[in-house]
């Protein structure tokens, strides 16, 4: 029997902007698989790629399409934006042992060509995320201030470009999102977050999901290869272009027909 969000944890949820303490998606077993087919990924990316371009592989890719559709997370998502909903993104995060890479504090929803605002992002682990080694890090509820200016970022080792301007959060407010590998943490798309560098031994490495309610509309002038898979519910709507699942399970897109190249670069 899947786990449902109870109403303590969705109030959390609308309240902080963020949810973790879920029961795990992957047993150990589960987790062995999940970076088995990672490893298998990898060896489709082309000379001087690295795992960042494993953006909306699971339009090409069963072995990821199936984890983004894993019904607990389904359940988790449905719980937080409703009945109706689809997938439409998807991004590896890798952080490796002693990387000074940041990730600046930023809002998802700035930078997507999506309305209204109203996604949720699942952070997979596919390894333990923790302080050390550069977990997510949040700003309890800053996703309820709507969307905040962004400016240029000067910090040399930000993976960014534009950063929330310096008045809009106070950084001794942050929470570290810790996870064990087979656990997922969930986000507002308004959610003020970022990360710091890794200074451990161990590499971090996370699988956003996006998935949007029905009503939300991509500009489809800014983000041409905007794909939907619907989820849940009925879509009322039809607002996007709506796609079926992927054959090969191990298949692959390039990065010329993925989502806008802004859009899937924030963690």
């Amino acid at each position: 029997m899947n786990h449902r969000l109870s109403e303590e944890q969705q109030r959390f949820y609308a309240d902080h902007g963020y949810l973790t303490g879920l029961a795990p998606i992957y047993d150990t077993q589960g987790v062995k698989s999940l970076n088995d087919g990672m490893a298998a990924l990898y060896k489709l990316l082309d000379p001087g790629e690295t795992p960042i371009e494993i953006r909306e592989w699971h339009e090409g890719s069963r072995f990821l399409f199936d984890i983004c559709m894993h019904p607990q997370i389904l359940d988790y998502v449905e719980d937080i934006l409703g009945p109706n909903f689809y997938l439409w993104a998807s991004s590896f995060f890798t952080k490796d042992p002693h990387t000074p890479d940041i990730v600046s504090w930023h809002q998802d929803a700035y930078y997507w060509p999506l309305d209204p605002p109203e996604s949720c992002t699942v952070w997979l682990a596919f390894s333990d995320s923790d302080q050390e080694n550069g977990a997510m890090r949040v700003l309890p509820g800053s996703h309820k201030a709507g969307l905040v200016r962004h400016q240029k970022s000067d910090d040399t080792d930000s993976v960014l470009t534009l950063e929330c301007d310096t008045g809009s959060y106070r950084e001794d407010e942050q929470v570290f999102l810790e996870l064990k590998a087979g656990e997922l943490s969930l986000h507002d798309d308004k959610m003020i977050h970022g990360s710091l560098g890794n200074h451990s031994d161990r590499p971090r490495v996370g699988f956003t999901i996006r998935y949007s309610r029905t009503n939300v509309k991509c500009d489809l002038n800014v983000n041409p290869f905007f794909r939907t898979y619907h989820c849940r519910g009925v879509d009322e709507y039809g607002h996007n272009p709506r796609f079926e699942a992927p054959t090969d399970f191990y298949g692959r897109i390039h990065k010329e027909y993925c989502n806008v190249e802004t859009e899937n670069t924030t963690e």
